[in-house]
């Protein structure tokens, strides 16, 4: 993995293939290897760009707070690192939807498009902001263990469990090795995270939505709502896929991603 230094933190990246810049970006509390599927096939055709966020995978975490914009202001200083002078395409799963937007708001010169992936454009309710506060206290006190057993089941799909476990035995190494500190510093940040949807009418950048029929968390008929809110959006649902429909249903998701990037290249 490449690496870069941002306020002292060390932050790692995957940065394969030529061609148009896709910024892949993962959810929550995972790292960039949910990505692995999407990174072996489209580096075919085009540069594909994996951080793992600070506090995730490889990087190095930061105590306290790790707010939207922190994470976005992290992607652009890597696109600067990185040497990326054009505009990207930003791909984000989830909080790593949270992050493309905060990047659209921050960064909108830089970018070509977006692709919103099993994600909210709403903040918290004040249930939810607060659950988030528990996990962040809980996982510093107790470590990651109580995610690794209870999120594969809430984010993966029935059929996903049932037919492939690989997936669920895969999620729960990856939640076990992430960095107590970083889970946690994400959560506060997503606990009190902007809400988009007003703006959702403002993104003039070519967008994508992808979302899983079995999402929960991001319902198809939500995501189908963000769509329509943005102008010219286009709305594909993953047949037999949870919240992680990349890795869920990969070649569907990747084909998806393929002809939204070939029509605008």
């Amino acid at each position: 993995m490449n690496s870069f230094t941002v306020q002292n933190v060390r932050l790692q990246y995957v940065d394969e293939g030529n061609g148009l810049p896709l910024l892949l970006v993962h959810g929550f509390p995972l790292d960039h290897t949910m990505w692995n599927a999407q990174i072996e096939a489209l580096s075919k055709k085009y540069r594909v760009i994996a951080p793992d966020l600070r506090g995730f995978g490889e990087s190095e975490a930061s105590s306290g707070v790790v707010s939207m914009n922190r994470f976005a202001d992290d992607l652009a200083l890597l696109l600067d690192h990185a040497g990326v002078r054009v505009p990207v395409f930003v791909c984000g799963l989830s909080m790593g939807g949270y992050i493309a937007f905060a990047f659209w708001r921050k960064y909108a010169a830089r970018l070509a498009g977006l692709i919103l992936c099993d994600t909210r454009a709403a903040n918290d309710a004040p249930t939810g902001a607060a659950a988030r506060i528990e996990t962040a206290e809980r996982v510093v006190r107790e470590g990651a263990g109580f995610l690794a057993e209870s999120m594969p089941a809430k984010i993966l799909s029935s059929h996903t469990q049932r037919e492939r476990p690989q997936i669920t035995a895969g999620l729960r190494e990856v939640i076990l090795r992430t960095k107590p500190l970083g889970i946690a510093a994400a959560a506060r940040g997503m606990a009190q995270r902007d809400d988009f949807t007003a703006e959702l009418k403002n993104i003039a950048s070519p967008t994508l939505i992808v979302v899983g029929e079995d999402d929960g968390i991001s319902p198809p008929a939500e995501m189908r709502a963000t769509a329509a809110a943005i102008p010219g959006a286009e709305c594909v649902v993953i047949s037999q896929a949870g919240h992680m429909s990349p890795m869920e249903r990969p070649a569907e998701v990747n084909e998806a991603i393929e002809r939204f990037l070939a029509a605008r290249g």
